[in-house]
């Protein structure tokens, strides 16, 4: 049986992206990674993708009269690179309830916080002001709702007096390289799955 390939949609430096293509030279992914797509022409992950061999395209929103025609033009790219599996990294476009839907059970993403806590952006800082004691990440099955699919996997890091926004932000990141891959790797195994909108793990 051919390994499952998969797309990783980016837009900045990729550095989930760098512990995917780990995982996948170490034999550990389950996967065979087939496409690092970007909306950002020099986004830094689409080096690390050349750096690995694995083929990049470019597709940005900016060239594309709507989101229509900018997730069409995804889909072609995901098509052409023969992608059953997308793992979203940094890919800092919300996609439409009808990208999704066709994706369903194929599509995740990784989130810097302990969801359903914490959705959208500066979690790190907003995590902080709150006077929390754990943080962490969550790999996710998207869906039309943003941060708001099931939850796969977490990984909690504990807040420690006196952290910064960024310190913080090191610590969750480091427990996401060891999570995503996992999760993934699971996901081309087989093990994992989504059934009627749970996640479901054999």
């Amino acid at each position: 049986m051919s390994t499952p390939r998969l797309a990783v949609l980016v837009s900045g430096r990729g550095s989930n992206l760098g512990a995917i293509l780990e995982a996948a030279a170490a034999g550990a992914l389950n996967l065979e990674p087939a496409l690092v797509l970007s909306n950002v022409a020099g986004a830094p992950a689409l080096e690390r993708a050349r750096a690995a061999g694995v083929p990049t395209a470019v597709v940005s929103h900016r060239d594309h009269a709507d989101r229509a025609a900018f997730e069409a033009a995804l889909d072609a790219a995901l098509d052409a690179a023969g992608a059953r599996f997308i793992a979203l990294a940094g890919f800092m476009r919300v996609l439409t309830a009808a990208f999704v839907d066709r994706h369903a059970g194929r599509l995740v993403n990784i989130h810097p916080s302990l969801l359903p806590a914490w959705p959208g952006l500066d979690t790190h800082a907003r995590v902080l002001a709150a006077g929390e004691r754990w943080h962490g990440a969550s790999v996710h099955f998207v869906t039309a709702q943003v941060d708001g699919g099931p939850v796969i996997a977490q990984v909690r890091v504990p807040v420690l007096s006196g952290d910064t926004a960024d310190a913080l932000a090191a610590r969750v990141l480091a427990g996401e390289h060891r999570l995503y891959p996992a999760v993934l790797s699971w996901l081309g195994s087989g093990r994992l799955a989504l059934r009627d909108g749970q996640v479901w793990m054999d």
